[in-house]
């Protein structure tokens, strides 16, 4: 499928406007474009990755509660002497409470064989555990925790970064809209000056207007195309700077062709009937949902796994073993047997640093660091909280501004008319006519310019508070 009938269809497919078919294939909304964002732009895409990655992270730290086979054996013969030969399969099976379950299988012959270890086919089955340090926490359970962790925050740092992107995507969006509103604005101010030199020259050739009058309607004329040359180039570059974020199903760019407009008309849109958001409810959303303040959320969850990892530096190191022995093959028998009765092995071990320096010092270093990010959170929300009031701010300050320049319009609008028909009954001249044409379409210019910039604020707003 090609780029142009790529882009169609997926227009088509996301359209939520009322427009006829064949005109849905011309116009992409600002919703289409948040849509295509998420779906296809390698941003949101490594996004996606990043989070396989945090999966992977799991199942890697699983690994180390896998049940673990092994086996060593060894045979020596020197001289015409059989000195040993032993085999000895074994599985031991990690637990997440940090005992370690434990059972093998040993064949051992030979005549200089250590006089400690048992000939012939013997079994066991055992355990080890750590009694102090190790106990409640060690760095395989940190390490799975930690994993886990970060897999949730994974989702969230997507979010945010989802955040941020659509937010640029939306700018560049409405400067698009702003930009073709304004070629669209000069483009009828062309048809307007092209019929009205062609009335002054017939008034010209009729004896009812001066020569001048002609110089002066080409002039406007002229000075009008090379606005809406103008406006053609900064429409089109503008839709450059959005197709950046416009990519395809296969991971290719997209250029936006000229055929395609925005769906969104400005001069249609009424700000006055836009319902503004209440901006407590922003805040407390933003302080609960906002992903920047979620990830905190998450990074002292893991600070906190560390700090009880730290601590058990400052145990004592108390590890027991204990195998229970049998004959044979059969484990299973061997299970049976009574605990610490005549076929058994067990071992004690018991450490600790007198000082117990390097524990105290890594215990404090996990205290310091949750203290730090806990600081660098509140700063955060504190940020976050200030851009959501000053978005909040700007957003009712250009309603009102938009209303006033809406006002402002009509009043233009009123005198150029005036200033028309006092040109019909001769009271008044073609320059004057220009001049009040010039006011009102610098006015029609400036009212989209403040209705894209409100739209751009309004997003804005949603991002502040982490809701894009």
């Amino acid at each position: 499928m090609s780029s142009f009938k790529y882009i169609i269809f997926l227009t088509a497919l996301l359209s939520c406007m009322s427009a006829s078919a064949q005109d849905s294939l011309k116009v992409i909304s600002a919703q289409q474009v948040m849509e295509i964002v998420k779906q296809f732009h390698p941003v949101a895409r490594q996004a996606d990755i990043f989070i396989e990655k945090s999966k992977a992270e799991v199942t890697a730290a699983r690994g180390m509660f896998d049940p673990y086979l092994q086996n060593s054996t060894a045979q020596k013969t020197f001289g015409g002497l059989d000195y040993y030969y032993y085999n000895r399969p074994e599985i031991s099976i990690p637990t997440w409470f940090g005992i370690e379950v434990s059972a093998g299988l040993e064949y051992l012959s030979g005549n200089r064989t250590n006089p400690e270890e048992t000939r012939g086919e013997t079994n066991y089955l055992g355990i080890s555990m750590p009694v102090g340090k190790g106990l409640l926490m060690d760095k395989r359970r940190a390490a799975l925790q930690t994993a886990k962790i970060f897999r949730t925050a994974s989702i969230v740092e997507k979010r945010n970064i989802l955040n941020n992107l659509l937010f640029d995507a939306m700018t560049s969006y409405w400067s698009w809209v702003q930009q073709y509103q304004v070629y669209n604005i000069l483009t009828n101010a062309v048809v307007v000056n092209e019929k009205r030199l062609e009335l002054v020259k017939t008034g010209f050739l009729l004896g009812e207007r001066p020569a001048i009058d002609t110089t002066e309607a080409l002039t406007q004329l002229q000075n009008f195309e090379l606005l809406k040359s103008q406006a053609w180039l900064d429409f089109r570059n503008s839709g450059l700077e959005l197709s950046v974020f416009l990519w395809t199903d296969a991971a290719r760019p997209y250029n936006l062709p000229s055929a395609i407009i925005p769906a969104d008309d400005l001069q249609s849109s009424s700000i006055a009937t836009v319902t503004t958001p209440d901006l407590n409810n922003l805040l407390e959303a933003a302080k609960k949902n906002h992903p920047e303040l979620i990830i905190y959320d998450y990074k002292l969850d893991a600070l906190g796994v560390e700090k009880r990892l730290k601590f058990q530096e400052l145990l004592p190191s108390v590890n027991l073993r204990y195998n229970q022995l049998g004959k044979g093959y059969d484990v299973l028998k061997t299970a049976s047997l009574p605990l610490f009765d005549n076929s058994f092995q067990y071992g004690l071990s018991l450490g600790i640093p007198l000082r117990l320096s390097q524990g105290r010092g890594e215990y404090r270093i996990a205290k310091l660091k949750i203290t730090e990010t806990q600081l660098q959170q509140s700063q955060k929300q504190l940020e976050v909280e200030t851009k959501v009031k000053s978005y909040y701010n700007e957003l009712t300050t250009l309603k009102s501004q938009v209303a006033l320049q809406e006002n402002a319009l009509k009043n233009y609008l009123t005198l150029q008319r005036g200033e028309e028909i006092r040109f019909q009954a001769g009271e008044s001249s073609l320059f004057l006519i220009n001049a009040r044409e010039n006011k009102t379409l610098e006015a029609l210019q400036k009212l989209q310019e403040l209705k894209a910039k409100y739209y751009k604020t309004e997003n804005a707003l949603r991002w502040a508070a982490g809701l894009l």
